[in-house]
């Protein structure tokens, strides 16, 4: 299997979307994608854009991407923010994932970030043994909090 990790392109949209649908259906929440490939034109590769990416290629067909976006952090100073690391199911275990995320390390590296942070779910232990071998640390004693949409709406409107 040959792959080849490039940036993301506009064109590559619909099919990072497509993989971003997986991966919500992996992770258990198939109706939470309500972004669009427009959604990601617009906002990744405007004259200001909100992230980057990178895509894994077999041949013609995307089957795996990388999106992250700068962070500053108060302590750190500028890190990167691992959105997502998505590789098709079909194509696990051959090394893609890897790919990835090597190529967005370096990015890091280059880019001269003081950290690089993601999520991972809990229960994604194939996923927390890879991050721990490669050198990360996976915290137990941090949680993640969100406000969506809806309980914005809930704040201010109370």
């Amino acid at each position: 299997m040959q792959i080849i990790i490039r940036e993301g392109q506009k064109e590559d949209m619909p099919a990072v979307l497509e993989l971003i649908r997986e991966l919500a259906v992996f992770e258990k929440e198939p109706e939470a994608v309500v972004i669009t490939a427009e959604d990601l034109v617009k906002d990744g590769f405007s004259e200001n854009p909100l992230f980057n990416t990178f895509v894994a290629l077999e041949g013609d067909d995307i089957i795996g991407a990388a999106l992250f976006y700068p962070r500053y952090s108060t302590w750190k100073g500028k890190t990167i923010h691992l959105e997502d690391l998505i590789v098709r199911e079909s194509k696990r275990k051959f090394g893609v994932g890897k790919k990835l995320y090597n190529k967005v390390l370096e990015y890091a590296k280059n880019e001269g970030v003081r950290r690089v942070e993601w999520v991972v779910l809990d229960w994604n232990q194939n996923a927390i043994d890879f991050y721990e071998k490669s050198g990360a640390t996976v915290f137990d004693d941090w949680k993640t909090v969100q406000m969506d949409e809806n309980g914005l709406k809930n704040y201010f409107d109370n």
